[in-house]
């Protein structure tokens, strides 16, 4: 049974066209720095009583304290984006699986915020981009998306 292209790990000398080293690498910086502050922000918001927001910007939604938001960037959020991680170091195939389900999380995680607080937060765009940085770089890890100019020619 052939090995899924996915599972192969890149070398530094890496030149195949679907999965340049730097591309992998930016995969999991992003997925990294997506899953602490995820894990930061769902302790902080649990454990930190909301992290300094006050409970009126929960009114007009459906929870009365910071905790259950908090659980689910934790868990879900912080979850998603661990099993990416953890899959892409292993070199697991399902790491593009792993990866594209965490990148959206942390898209549907930013855009229901947003709908939701009656406040805008510099924040919010920092991790939509990074939500959407995560799907731009698993794209080019999969070759669906051209590296560079000679790519496309």
């Amino acid at each position: 049974m052939a090995a899924h292209p996915a599972s192969a790990r890149p070398t530094l000398a890496e030149t195949d066209r679907a999965t340049p080293r730097r591309w992998w690498v930016a995969l999991l910086v992003v997925g990294w720095f997506n899953l602490v502050s995820a894990v930061g922000g769902g302790v902080g918001l649990i454990l930190g009583n909301g992290m300094g927001m006050p409970l009126s910007w929960l009114d007009g939604t459906p929870f009365d304290s910071f905790v259950i938001p908090g659980l689910v960037l934790l868990l879900v959020v912080g979850g998603t984006q661990a099993l990416a991680v953890l899959l892409q170091h292993r070199h697991l195939p399902w790491y593009t699986a792993a990866a594209g389900v965490a990148g959206f999380g942390m898209i549907i995680w930013i855009y229901v915020e947003v709908a939701l607080l009656p406040v805008y937060s510099i924040l919010h765009t920092i991790y939509f981009t990074t939500g959407m940085l995560q799907l731009i770089f698993l794209l080019l890890c999969l070759g669906i998306l051209p590296a560079d100019r000679r790519a496309r020619g």
